[in-house]
């Protein structure tokens, strides 16, 4: 054992004094607890901290206090530290991305295991995810419902919806499913009722399920919205909506094109097909006459309505007469709640789609508040707003100006309140704040892997749409053989000779994580999203990186395979067998599979080859990357497990 001299950190405040915790890094997190001598605080002259002398991340936590120190019973201690709000957090470790839970003081509560994990919901469960399907666990960390299904939405009066591969269903607090069958789609329960609909002579139809999964209104209309005060807006049949009762009363029967979910009372509506948007009533009484070409829901007696022709944006904010209390001079205008709203404007008028810019606006008086551009806004709540602009996240408040409560994040994104800490969500990293602005966790940029190895998170971003995080390898003894390493990565990462962003025609981000590693093969997988300004959707990439770590090699697929023999002839007959006879692959366009190249993109792991392709390559935009696993079992004849590829890892 070592032993740190912590003399020197003695406070000048008379009889106080620091006590030391020495923790480990396990591979997952700060969770191996280093047991320290007792010692007396009234002699610092003998104070000190232990730590093992062999290999290994420590970290010693200085705590103040005064010289009566006690040392109570770690079970307690436990128990208190699981009685503290929990807070979901991603872990980056050496076999991927995992979430974990941490306290109020950013020490590690839960464990990282997860490959998701949602916020703790009022009824103490949290939703988490692990091998691609989701579960239920309470605040110890324990499985309350194993992950089995394919998603769980959030609790809504005692009832989640969930699904699996039949379908959507409601569950309880224990995870009984509690509907009798499953449905195409299914809504959370609102006001004691869950939207859902099925098939009814081969068209869907919209009903209604009670909270104890029992149709309380079947399924008979050609859409419908959820319960609000009561009330939903349901389409009979062409030309006819009515408000319903949770009973399926009719209240009242409006016979429109179009009629669109009530706000504040008032409904937008078509007179003709096709034409303008105004108002009515629930009794279906004309408020406003059809005037706009499009007219959004009320809220807080104001809503967003467009005058421009020919899918153009014109904006305002109208009240319930109609009158302009916002010109309709905007790009886009959301409203905010709390009387707020934000008005958009584009930030290049002849290109609307490169995106907005935003002030805040005073939804009563019209009144502009804030003139500072933003780039990003969330709605009020408790009189904040979380913002961000070119350079910075934080909150302002109902003035539109920046708030006193901090944090002030660099970067683009989100904050939120987490029980006592505030979330931020910035530039696609998690971390955590006290009120008082502390932060008290954040993602870790370095991932362990065994010494001296260890991979460093680099962060590119020269512009505010060109985001990339990229790996730097560290531990190679020679120099040059790292250099050629993480250059390499870097070209991959897409960071080098990037366009200027008043060039470019898209925004890009770049991020990777630890795939595999095991002896001395460290396999990276570099994961890009390329958005076209404009598009309807933009194009993923994904590419692995199987690396030596003892001489800097990136290994090929053709590495792992004997010299001079055709493994890709029986490569591809696996691979249609599984497309012919696995109906996970029933989506591979028909004749679109002509064989596996021999540079085929792939991964692997302990067990297993892995091969795939690119969107749009064999299959829908929708499908991903169609992948296919190969178990070295069935080509260990084609496999040269003398070569350096396989032991590197074998």
């Amino acid at each position: 054992m070592l032993k740190i001299d912590l003399r020197g950190t003695r406070e000048a405040k008379k009889n106080a004094w620091r006590t030391a915790e020495v923790w480990k890094w396990d591979g997952s997190g700060w969770n191996e607890r280093i047991s320290q001598p007792e010692q007396d605080a009234r002699t610092p002259e003998i104070a000190y901290a232990v730590v093992p002398s062999e290999p290994g991340w420590y970290r010693i936590d200085l705590h103040s206090g005064d010289v009566d120190v006690t040392y109570g019973d770690e079970f307690q201690a436990d128990a208190e530290l699981r009685a503290i709000s929990l807070h979901p957090a991603p872990f980056r470790l050496n076999e991927g991305v995992l979430w974990g839970y941490i306290g109020d003081n950013g020490r590690t509560v839960i464990e990282p295991r997860f490959d998701y994990a949602e916020e703790f919901q009022e009824n103490g469960l949290a939703v988490i995810q692990s091998k691609g399907h989701s579960g239920l666990i309470n605040t110890a960390g324990k499985e309350v419902v194993k992950p089995v299904y394919a998603f769980i939405g959030p609790f809504e009066e005692g009832r989640a919806v969930a699904s699996d591969s039949k379908g959507y269903f409601l569950i309880d607090e224990k995870g009984k499913p509690l509907t009798g069958r499953r449905y195409d789609y299914l809504n959370s329960l609102q006001e004691g009722r869950a939207l859902f609909y099925k098939q009814v002579d081969d068209k869907y139809r919209y009903g209604y399920l009670d909270r104890n999964g029992r149709e309380a209104i079947p399924a008979q209309y050609e859409d419908a919205s959820d319960f609000k005060d009561g009330k939903a807006l349901v389409k009979v049949q062409a030309g006819e909506f009515a408000l319903i009762g949770k009973n399926g009363e009719v209240l009242h029967t409006y016979h429109y094109p179009f009629v669109g979910n009530p706000g504040d009372g008032l409904l937008a509506y078509q007179a003709e097909e096709n034409g303008r948007y105004g108002y009515i009533d629930e009794e279906g009484k004309t408020v406003i006459k059809p005037q706009f070409t499009t007219a959004l829901p009320f809220s807080e007696g104001r809503a967003a309505v467009n005058i421009a022709e020919t899918y153009q944006n014109a904006y305002g904010l109208i009240d319930r007469n109609g009158t302009f209390v916002i010109q309709p001079n905007y790009e886009y205008i959301q409203q905010l709640g709390e009387n707020r709203v934000a008005l958009g404007t584009p930030l290049k008028p002849a290109e609307p789609f490169r995106g907005s810019s935003y002030t805040i606006a005073d939804a009563v008086t019209g009144r502009i508040l804030g003139a500072h551009p933003l780039r990003g806004v969330n709605n009020y709540s408790e009189g904040l707003a979380s913002v961000y602009d070119e350079q910075e996240t934080y909150f302002i408040d109902r003035s539109g100006n920046r708030a006193a409560q901090p944090p002030v994040v660099p970067g683009s994104g989100t904050l939120s309140f987490s029980g006592k800490l505030i979330r931020a969500d910035v530039d696609q990293r998690t971390s955590y704040y006290d009120r008082n602005g502390r932060q008290v966790w954040k993602e870790n940029t370095l991932i362990p892997l065994r010494l001296p190895y260890a991979v460093e998170e680099r962060k590119f971003k020269p512009d505010f749409n060109y985001l990339v995080y990229y790996p730097y390898v560290q531990g190679f003894s020679d120099s040059s053989v790292s250099a050629r390493v993480n250059n390499r990565l870097k070209e991959l990462s897409l960071v080098n000779e990037v366009i200027p962003e008043d060039q470019r025609d898209y925004s890009y981000t770049g991020d990777f994580s630890v795939s595999f590693f095991r002896k001395n093969l460290l396999q990276l997988e570099l994961d890009g999203y390329r958005f076209p300004y404009g598009a309807a959707h933009g194009m993923p990439t994904r590419i692995f990186t199987p690396i030596d770590l003892r001489s800097g090699k990136f290994y090929e697929l053709k590495d792992l395979f004997k010299p001079a023999i055709n493994y890709t002839d029986r490569l591809s007959e696996i691979v249609a067998r599984q497309i012919e006879n696995d109906p996970q692959y029933s989506y591979v366009f028909e004749g679109a599979f002509k064989g596996i190249a021999q540079d085929q993109p792939f991964y692997v792991d302990g067990e297993a080859l892995y091969l795939y392709f690119a969107p749009y390559e064999i299959a829908p935009y929708a499908a991903g990357f169609p992948t296919f696993r190969v178990p070295f079992a069935e080509i260990m004849g084609l496999i040269n497990t003398e070569g350096a590829f396989w032991r590197s890892f074998h």
